[in-house]
C-alpha cells in the first residue's frame, strides 16, 4: 500500500511520491535530524519477510554506501519502522535522462558530456567491485547545471538471489526497475531493452554487462530511438540476443571514436567486448576533441587550399589567371 504524506519511517517524514518500480516505491522525505531532503525507496514485503535475504541486502548496502563519486547518487543507510524497510538515498533534483530523451534530440556535445560522466561513475564502481546491472536512462539524472548522477547503483547485484517478481502487465514490464523474471534455469534481472545478452539468457554477468548497457544508452542518445524495442518482453529479449547492430541511423556527424566505442561495447561475445570503462572515457574524450576542432574550424574551409600566407581576396586573381593560361 502506498505511503501517505506525513508517514514517518524512523527520522524521515514522507512528503510525497517520486515513482515506483519492480524493486519498490520511492518517496521524497525530510530528514528531521539533519534537516535535508532525501529519497526513500521502500522495499517490497518479499524482501523484508526473509531474514537471510534482508541480512545479505544490508551487507551489500554497506558496500554501496562506501562508494564516493560525484556522478553516483549516494546511499545514506537503511531504515526500519513498523515493518517497513527502506533505503535512504540521496535526492537528486532534475529530470531523468529518459525525460530528456522524450523532449527530442540531444546535441552531440551534450551527449558526449553525459556519456563521459556515466562512464566515470561505472569506472569508480567497478574499481570498488560493484556492478550496476540495471543501467538505463530512467536510472540517470541530469541536473540543471549539466551534472549527471547515476541512481540505484548496485541494487541488482545486491539482490541477485531474490525470487522472481509477480507477473506484471506486458506493457509495463519493459520499464520496471530491476525487474526479475525466470528464463530456463536462471534469473533475468534488469530492464530487457538495456540488459546484455548474457543477462537476457539468465547467465552470470560482470562489469562487461554494464558496458553493454552503457553502449545501448549511448546509442539511444545519438540515434534518438531505442536500439532494442518490441511489443512484448519476449520480442525485446530475442532482439537483444540476435539483432545485429546498425550504425547507419546515427547522425552523420557522429565522430569515429564514438562509432568505434559503440562497436566495442555492443559486442555480443563478451570475451571480445570492452572490459574497462576507462577505455570508454578515453574514446569519449577523443571524440570531444574532434568535435571541438570541427566546431572551431573556419566556415570558409576552402580557404585552406590557398597558397601559404595568402588571403582569399589575394589568391583569387592568381587562380583566375592560371585558369585562363590553362585554356590558352
Amino acid at each position: 500500500m502506498p505511503l501517505a504524506r506525513g508517514t514517518k519511517i524512523g527520522a524521515y517524514h514522507v512528503t510525497g511520491p517520486l515513482g515506483a518500480g519492480g524493486m519498490g516505491e520511492v518517496y521524497r522525505a525530510r530528514d528531521t535530524k539533519l534537516d535535508r531532503h532525501v529519497a526513500l525507496k521502500v522495499l517490497p514485503e518479499a524482501f523484508t519477510a526473509d531474514p537471510d535475504r534482508l541480512a545479505r541486502f544490508e551487507r551489500e548496502a554497506k558496500v554501496l554506501a562506501s562508494l564516493n563519486h560525484p556522478n553516483i547518487a549516494q546511499i545514506y543507510g537503511v531504515e526500519e519502522s513498523r515493518g517497513s524497510r527502506a533505503l535512504v538515498l540521496e535526492l537528486v533534483e532534475g529530470p531523468t535522462l529518459a525525460d530528456r530523451l522524450d523532449r527530442g534530440p540531444i546535441p552531440l556535445d551534450e551527449v558526449l558530456s553525459i556519456a563521459r560522466q556515466i562512464a566515470l561513475a561505472l569506472q569508480s564502481a567497478h574499481e570498488s567491485g560493484v556492478i550496476h546491472r540495471d543501467l538505463k536512462p530512467a536510472n540517470v539524472k541530469v541536473r540543471a547545471d549539466g551534472a549527471v548522477k547515476v541512481l540505484d547503483f548496485g541494487l541488482a547485484k545486491a539482490l541477485d538471489d531474490a525470487p522472481p517478481a509477480p507477473e506484471a502487465d506486458s506493457g509495463m514490464t519493459a520499464t520496471l526497475t530491476a525487474s526479475v523474471t525466470r528464463m530456463g534455469a536462471g534469473l533475468v534481472m534488469g530492464t530487457p531493452a538495456y540488459m546484455s545478452p548474457e543477462q537476457a539468457e539468465g547467465r552470470p554477468t560482470d562489469a562487461r554487462g554494464d558496458l553493454w548497457s552503457f553502449g545501448v544508452v549511448l546509442y539511444e542518445m545519438l540515434a534518438g530511438e531505442r536500439l532494442f524495442a518490441g511489443e512484448t518482453v519476449a520480442q525485446v529479449l530475442a532482439r537483444v540476443i540476435d539483432r545485429d547492430l546498425d550504425l547507419s541511423v546515427l547522425p552523420p556527424a557522429t565522430p569515429k571514436p564514438v562509432r568505434r566505442l559503440l562497436g566495442r561495447c555492443l559486442e555480443r561475445d563478451r570475451r571480445r567486448r570492452m572490459r574497462d570503462a576507462g577505455e570508454a572515457i578515453s574514446d569519449l574524450e577523443a571524440a570531444a576533441s574532434v568535435s571541438e576542432t570541427t566546431a572551431s574550424a573556419s566556415p570558409h574551409g576552402d580557404a585552406s587550399t590557398a597558397p601559404s600566407g595568402a588571403s582569399p581576396s589575394r589568391w583569387r586573381p592568381w587562380v583566375a589567371g592560371a585558369a585562363v593560361g590553362l585554356v590558352l
